[in-house]
């Protein structure tokens, strides 16, 4: 079974952007953070009428900058 993943520096106030071409423009703020994901707000949906508002889960791996991660936005305040 795979061992759960801490990246270092996801904390609560960050804003994300999704860098999957297929969510161009999507961001969302974390909320929450435990062990394995961290809980989000969508702030920009990637289509007009989307999740925006809305509250999402995202696995800590995939909080880095790759093709199909995330980038950090702004770091919290």
């Amino acid at each position: 079974m795979k061992q759960p993943v801490m990246q270092v520096g996801v904390r609560v106030g960050q804003v994300w952007a999704d860098n999957d071409k297929r969510a161009e423009g999507r961001t969302v703020r974390v909320d929450e953070v435990d062990a394995r994901y961290a809980y989000c707000t969508v702030l920009m949906a990637a289509t007009p009428g989307g999740r925006t508002g809305q509250r999402t889960r995202i696995a800590l791996e995939r909080m880095r900058p790759t093709s199909t991660g995330y980038r950090l936005l702004a770091d919290a305040p």
